[in-house]
C-alpha cells in the first residue's frame, strides 16, 4: 500500500477527460467486445446482401411468348423488326415461339401490330395489289383463286376453336354448253386447338360460309376435315336437305334431351321430400313430332229438301218465230225455175180455216236457276316440336328403418304410399290419356345404397393430399434453413450482447460476514502475501521505466515523438 501511495504522490493529478464527439464515441464502442461482435454481424449481413444482389443482377430476365405458330416469312420479319426496335428476343427450344422479356411483351406486340406483323400464313386479296401489268389471264385467275382461298381461311380462323385453316377451291372453267357445265367444289382442312372441338352447328356454319362466298357452290359440295383426318361435314344430310328431305339436327336432339331432363327433374323433385335423397330414380322418353304440315279442306253441303234453298240467280228466255220461208223442194233443174203465173181459186176459203198451205208458228222457252251452295274452307298449320307421346319410369327404394341399437333395416313401401306416389308422378309428368302417355312406378331395394362405406385410404396414400404435402415440405425446409442460420450465425453474434444485458440486470452481490479463519484460509492468506510482494516488484519496475522515459523525453524529445508515431501506426 505504501508503494501505491508513493506512485500516486509522484504523479501529477489527472486532467479531466475532454468531451467525446459522436465519431469518437462510435470508435470507442467499436473497440469494445460487443462493438466488435456488432461490426462482425453487420459485415456478415452486408456480405449476404451483396451476394443476393449480385445473384439477382446476374440472373437473366424472365422471357414470355410473344408470338407462336408463325410462318418462316413472318418469323424473319418479326425478328428484323425487334432488332430495329432494340428489343431482346430469343427462340424457344423447338423454335416454334419467339420470346421477349416479360415487361416488354405488350409494348412489342403493339409496335409490331402497327407494322402489320404478323401477316399470317394465308395471303388474301392483298395479293392483287402487286399485280403486274401485262399478266396473262391464267395467272390472273390463279391469283384470284389464291386470294379467295386466303380470305376464306382467315374468316374460318376467326372461330375460337380453330387454330389454322386451309381452303382448296376447285373452280371449273365456264362452258358455252349448259349440259357440259360443272359445279365448283371446296375442301376445308381445320387444325383445331388442343382439347377443343366443333359441334355440328359450327361445322354447318363453316360449310355455309364457304358455299356463300363462291358463286354456284352448293353446301353439299363442301367437305370439312380436321387435323386427325376425321370428316366433320355430313354430306348425306346436306344432300337430303338439298332434295327437300328433312332430318334431325343437333338442335332438335338437344331439345328432346332438355325436355326429358325437365320431366325427370320434376318427378324427382316432387318425390325427394317423401322418400329422401338418393332413394328415387326416374327416366323419361319423349316422342316429339318435328314435322311441319299444312292442311286445307273444303266442305260442301247438299241443298235437298227439307233444307231450305236460296236462289242466287234465275234466267228465263222464250222465243217465237214465223213459218219456214226458206226455199224447199227437190234439188235439181226444176227447182231452179221461176214460179208460174198465179191463178185465182175458184172457191174462197173461210177466214181462219186451216189451209193446206198455211205455215206453222215455232216457239222456244229456256229457264236457268242458280242456287247457293254451302261451302266451308279450313286451313290448319301444325307447328313442329309437338309432343306426341310421353313415357316415364320411376324406381323407388325400400324404406330404411334405423333401430335403437343402430341397425339399419329396409322394408317395402306400403300400398297406400305407392298410390300416392303414382298420383304425384302422374301430375308431375303431365299425364294425358288421349295422347297415349304411360308411366310406371316400381318399389325395389337399391343395390349398394345401404352397404357400409368402404375403408378410406391412409392420408399418406391419398392423392388428394399430395399437393398439401408438397407445400408443407417447402415450409419445413425453409424453417430448417432459418433455424440453422439462427443457431450458427445469429445466436453467436447475440451471445455477448445478451451477456452484457444479463450482467446489467443482475442484482448486486451480497456481502457475507467474515467467519473465523481456518487453516485452509491461512494458506490462502500466505498466497495473498506472495501476490502483494509480486505486485510491489511490478510497481517498482514500472516506476523505474517511467523515470527512464521521462529522462529520455527531456533529453531527446524527437526520439519519443518517433516512437509515439510508430505506436500510432501499429494501432492503425
Amino acid at each position: 500500500m505504501a508503494v501505491a501511495e508513493e506512485i500516486e504522490l509522484n504523479q501529477p493529478p489527472p486532467a479531466p477527460a475532454p468531451a467525446r464527439t459522436p465519431v469518437e464515441s462510435v470508435q470507442a464502442f467499436a473497440k469494445t467486445p460487443m462493438g466488435k461482435n456488432f461490426l462482425r454481424g453487420l459485415g456478415v449481413a452486408a456480405l449476404i446482401a451483396i451476394g443476393v444482389a449480385l445473384y439477382m443482377w446476374n440472373q437473366p430476365p424472365e422471357y414470355k411468348v410473344l408470338f407462336s405458330n408463325f410462318t418462316d416469312r413472318d418469323g424473319g420479319a418479326i425478328t428484323a423488326s425487334l432488332d430495329q426496335l432494340g428489343i431482346k428476343h430469343k427462340f424457344s427450344e423447338g423454335g416454334g415461339a419467339i420470346l421477349v422479356p416479360t415487361e416488354q411483351v405488350h409494348d412489342a406486340r403493339l409496335k409490331l401490330a402497327a407494322q402489320g406483323l404478323p401477316k399470317g400464313g394465308n395471303v388474301g386479296f392483298e395479293l392483287m395489289e402487286n399485280q403486274k401489268l401485262g399478266v396473262s389471264q391464267f395467272l390472273e385467275q390463279v391469283n384470284f383463286q389464291r386470294a379467295l382461298e386466303g380470305e376464306l381461311a382467315k374468316s374460318i380462323e376467326s372461330v375460337s376453336a380453330v387454330d389454322t385453316a386451309r381452303v382448296h377451291l376447285a373452280l371449273p372453267k365456264p362452258q358455252v354448253f349448259v349440259r357440259d357445265q360443272q359445279k365448283p367444289t371446296a375442301s376445308v382442312l381445320l387444325n383445331l386447338h388442343p382439347g377443343r372441338g366443333l359441334d355440328q352447328l359450327q361445322v354447318s356454319a363453316i360449310v355455309h360460309l364457304v358455299a356463300s362466298s363462291v358463286p354456284e357452290l352448293l353446301p353439299v359440295n363442301v367437305t370439312v376435315v380436321d387435323q386427325a383426318g376425321s370428316l366433320l361435314s355430313n354430306q348425306e344430310r346436306d344432300k337430303d336437305r338439298a332434295n327437300g328431305i328433312k332430318s334431325l339436327d343437333p338442335n332438335q336432339l338437344k331439345y328432346v334431351q332438355q325436355l326429358q331432363q325437365s320431366v325427370i327433374k320434376q318427378v324427382e323433385s316432387i318425390l325427394l321430400p317423401i322418400v329422401g335423397e338418393g332413394n328415387v330414380r326416374a327416366e323419361a322418353t319423349a316422342d316429339v313430332d318435328f314435322s311441319q304440315s299444312e292442311q286445307a279442306a273444303e266442305t260442301y253441303k247438299p241443298n235437298s229438301p227439307p233444307e231450305a234453298s236460296t236462289i242466287r240467280s234465275q234466267q228465263t228466255s222464250e222465243s217465237t218465230g214465223a213459218g219456214n220461208a226458206n226455199p224447199s223442194g227437190v234439188p235439181g233443174a226444176l227447182s231452179n225455175q221461176p214460179p208460174g203465173v198465179a191463178t185465182a181459186p175458184l172457191t174462197a176459203e173461210a177466214p181462219g180455216a186451216p189451209g193446206a198451205g198455211a205455215p206453222t208458228q215455232p216457239s222456244q222457252k229456256e229457264s236457268t236457276t242458280n242456287y247457293e251452295v254451302d261451302k266451308t274452307v279450313r286451313y290448319e298449320q301444325k307447328s313442329m316440336g309437338g309432343l306426341r307421346r310421353l313415357s316415364v319410369a320411376v324406381v323407388v327404394n325400400y324404406r330404411r328403418n334405423i333401430a335403437a341399437d343402430g341397425k339399419v333395416t329396409v322394408t317395402p313401401i306400403s300400398p297406400a304410399e305407392m298410390v300416392q306416389i303414382n298420383n304425384l308422378v302422374k301430375e308431375a309428368m303431365g299425364y294425358n290419356k288421349d295422347r297415349g302417355d304411360s308411366f310406371s312406378v316400381a318399389n325395389s331395394p337399391f343395390d349398394g345404397i345401404d352397404r357400409a362405406p368402404e375403408g378410406k385410404l391412409e392420408w399418406w396414400r391419398d392423392p388428394a393430399n399430395l399437393p398439401l404435402a408438397k407445400e408443407l415440405a417447402k415450409f419445413l425446409i425453409t424453417a430448417l434453413i432459418l433455424l440453422y442460420l439462427f443457431i450458427k450465425i445469429v445466436r453467436p453474434m447475440l451471445r455477448p450482447v445478451m451477456r452484457k444485458i444479463d450482467d446489467f440486470g443482475a442484482p448486486p452481490p451480497v456481502i457475507e460476514p467474515e467467519l473465523p479463519k481456518t487453516d485452509e484460509e491461512n494458506e490462502v492468506l500466505l498466497s495473498e502475501a506472495e501476490l502483494e510482494e509480486l505486485e510491489e516488484d511490478t510497481a517498482r519496475g514500472y516506476r523505474e521505466n517511467l523515470a527512464m522515459a521521462r529522462k529520455l523525453a527531456q533529453d531527446d524529445p524527437r526520439v519519443v515523438a518517433n516512437i509515439i508515431k510508430a505506436w500510432i501506426g501499429n494501432n492503425d
